[in-house]
């Protein structure tokens, strides 16, 4: 397949030149995969074709149920966080090279949500090169800078709030209209579906932030030995709402839901305000109603702003 600025973009037009080959790969999809994690894997497995010269549509073979073990491999470090041998993750991730992931999902353990703890080399080599992969569509980049060093996190520019107001005030009539037409607000809908469909309606998507429960710091004694997940919710960095529930899908459809609750008033802001980051206080853009305030949001398990680089002393 030839490379191209937009994943979705190169996939459409092979498939628009060999459609022999649209309904058989899509008979592939697996019925749980979202249209995200179905968009990566199908550009995976048709990137990949080639390697497999005996895969022929429609026919059952070996190489096909190695390519399609290779491809779920891959979907389930991006998506699910899952790891391997590290053999089979080299291979998958330069089976992946030139695959684009977007918002691709952030796991985090305790000591990177505290800032504490030394992780091996050997490890953050390869959590280093699983990023570089997915943000450049899998080529290495330098991210060195030419004898520069990364400084501390500055948090979003001061002009970022009203830049994002516009979308967001797009986003709110999306929301308000699939809420009429779906009944109303209640506990008996899909709130991360239709928070999904909103964005994506809008040309944006949605991030989410997993963390299991007990790594959460400074939990009382009687919550810290309990299983679950506790979820982050973004959209184009912007924080919208955290859920807790027994596993990544609840605690995500309780994220959901708060974060659609802020799109029951009748506007809604985009603020920059203090949320706790690694024991720190940093500013964060966060999306309110007009009567929520910027104090007791919950501490922040994400932080997209890049750093500012600084000049190393040698």
């Amino acid at each position: 397949m030839a490379e191209g600025d937009k994943g979705e973009d190169v996939v459409s037009e092979f498939l628009r030149q060999n459609p022999h080959l649209a309904q058989w790969v899509e008979s592939l999809r697996g019925h749980c995969e979202t249209n995200k994690q179905w968009d990566a894997r199908r550009e995976f497995i048709l990137r990949n074709m080639e390697a497999f010269p005996t895969i022929h549509p429609d026919q059952p073979s070996s190489s096909l149920d190695r390519l399609l073990s290779l491809s779920m491999v891959w979907a389930n470090h991006v998506f699910l966080g899952c790891r391997y041998p590290q053999s089979v993750m080299e291979k998958v991730m330069e089976m992946a090279e030139g695959v684009v992931v977007h918002e691709a999902p952030v796991r985090k353990t305790r000591d990177e949500i505290m800032g504490k703890g030394k992780r091996s080399v050997s490890s953050d080599r390869e959590a280093d090169g699983s990023q570089k992969r997915l943000k450049a569509g899998g080529s290495e980049v330098d991210c060195r800078g030419g004898g520069r060093a990364w400084g501390r996190k500055p948090g979003p520019p001061p002009q970022a709030a009203s830049e994002h107001q516009p979308f967001f005030n797009r986003l709110y009539k999306t929301v308000a209209w699939k809420l009429v037409s779906a009944g109303g607000f209640g506990p008996n809908l899909d709130h991360f579906e239709i928070l999904r469909a909103c964005a994506e309606g809008a040309k944006a998507s949605l991030s989410c932030t997993f963390v299991p429960l007990r790594d959460i710091p400074d939990l009382p004694a009687s919550r810290s030995q309990r299983d679950g997940q506790v979820c982050e919710l973004r959209c184009l960095t912007v924080y919208l709402g955290t859920g807790y529930g027994r596993d990544e899908d609840a605690a995500r459809a309780m994220a959901s839901k708060e974060a659609l609750k802020v799109f029951q008033g009748r506007k809604v802001t985009v603020r920059l305000c203090r949320r706790r980051f690694q024991g720190q206080d940093v500013e964060d853009l966060v999306l309110l109603d007009e009567q929520s305030r910027c104090s007791g949001l919950p501490p922040a398990l994400s932080y997209p702003f890049q750093p500012e680089p600084s000049t190393s002393v040698s």
